[in-house]
Parts: structure tokens; sequence; C-alpha cells
């Protein structure tokens, strides 16, 4: 297995969203508002689009873009899309990594790929002298199991080992990682509420406020356009 960068092979770029991004994040997610700028990462922040292969297998991936940040929580954004739209336009000095995504084939989960691309970020964040680190705004994987609890109870859930009751942020404390703040309005989905029936499998007659599968928080339908607010937690990895 070796990591390479999408700009080295268009071929996987090519495949990559088939093949990753569809089995592994939910529809819905390919329609923030930001994101539409996603190409850009290829051309503004080649050095940190890597994807880790195995001959052509294409196993995992890991996006990232580099960003201002001055260490404190006072200038952390107030989430993914905040970090996105910041590395995107601000002139300030990029100081620091934001881990955009990381994706892991369903046929190579359970291999500690997820961990490999962690790594990934962390190297290309020294390689690049981005001496405050790498944050990112980690997707709870149990969180869709309690979309009604607040991230800022959610994130302070431990089992009795002490380590992390959910999975994904237990990965990025075992690494190193440190949660430093929860970030309740990470990305900001807005849509027709029919867009929305046809993403998650579930119709919205009327409005009102709805749980819904795989949402990480409610959905709100107002005048026939439903608003998804996701939260996130902020984690740390230092370089």
């Amino acid at each position: 297995m070796k990591v390479v960068r999408y700009a080295d092979r268009p071929d996987l770029r090519a495949r990559r969203f088939e093949e990753l991004t569809r089995p592994t994040f939910p529809e819905y997610m390919n329609h923030n508002e930001p994101g539409r700028d996603w190409d850009r990462l290829y051309t503004d922040f080649p050095d940190f689009q890597v994807a880790l292969v195995d001959g052509d297998d294409l196993l995992a991936e890991a996006h990232a873009l580099s960003l201002p940040w001055d260490g404190t929580l006072q200038d952390l954004p107030s989430g993914w899309d905040e970090g996105f739209v910041r590395g995107m336009t601000s002139d300030r000095p990029h100081t620091a990594l934001m881990a955009i995504a990381i994706s892991v084939a369903p046929s190579q989960q359970g291999r500690q790929l997820s961990t490999r691309m962690l790594q990934a970020f962390a190297d290309n964040a020294r390689a690049a002298g981005l001496t405050n680190g790498v944050i990112a705004p980690v997707r709870p994987t149990w969180k869709l199991r309690y979309p009604l609890v607040p991230i800022e109870r959610y994130v302070d859930w431990r089992r009795e080992d002490g380590s992390h009751f959910d999975p994904w942020i237990r990965i990025h404390e075992l690494v190193g990682g440190e949660i430093i703040a929860p970030a309740p309005e990470s990305m900001r989905i807005t849509a027709a509420a029919s867009d929305w029936a046809e993403w998650v499998g579930m119709s919205f007659p009327e409005d009102g406020e709805y749980v819904f599968p795989g949402g990480l928080a409610t959905l709100v339908v107002e005048d026939g356009i439903g608003t998804h607010v996701e939260p996130n937690v902020w984690v740390l990895h230092r370089v």
C-alpha cells in the first residue's frame, strides 16, 4: 500500500466519487453550499488530496486544505463550512491544515486504514510547514443514533475505561488527537423538501422538525424548504 496524490493519478480521481464518496457519505452531504467549490481542492491544494492504493485498487482517501488559524479557540472556525471558505478565501497566512474528509472503501473497512489517512494529514501538514497542526471537524459515527442529543453533551460521553463513547472520536484520540471544542453548526444544507425526500428515502408531508435516517441532528422543514445543520466536534492533531 502507498499514499499517492490525486494530482499524480487523475485516473484514480475519476473513480473516487463512485468507489469512495458515494458508498461512505449520505447523499445530502454532497449538497452544502461551500462544497460546490470542491474541485478547487485539486487545483489550489493539490498536495493535500491523497489516496491510499494497492496497485490500482483504491482503498481510501483523505482531503484537506490549509487555512489561517492562530491556535486559539477564539479564532477556530465555527465548523466545516466556515473553515472551508476561510481556506479558499482568506488572505491571512495559512498556518494549519483542516481535514475535509476521509473515506475508506466499504470492502476495506476494519483494517485501520482511517488511521493511516490521519497520519497522512499530519505528514502533509508537517511537510508544508503548517505548524499549528491539523484541525478536524469530526463527524461522530454514532451521533446518528442520538440526533436529539446536543453535541455539547454528546462530546463529553465516555466509556467506563475513559475512552470516548464515539468510535470515530475514539480513533482520533488513540492517535493523539485532542478534543478542543464542539461545533454545533458545522455544516448547513438547505434544499427543497422534495430533494430531501429523494436523498433520505422518507417523505416530509408538512412543515415541522423531523428525525431522518443518517442525520446527526434534525431536519427543519418550513414552507417546503428543509434545513439541516450538522454538528461536528473539533479535534486537534499537533505536528
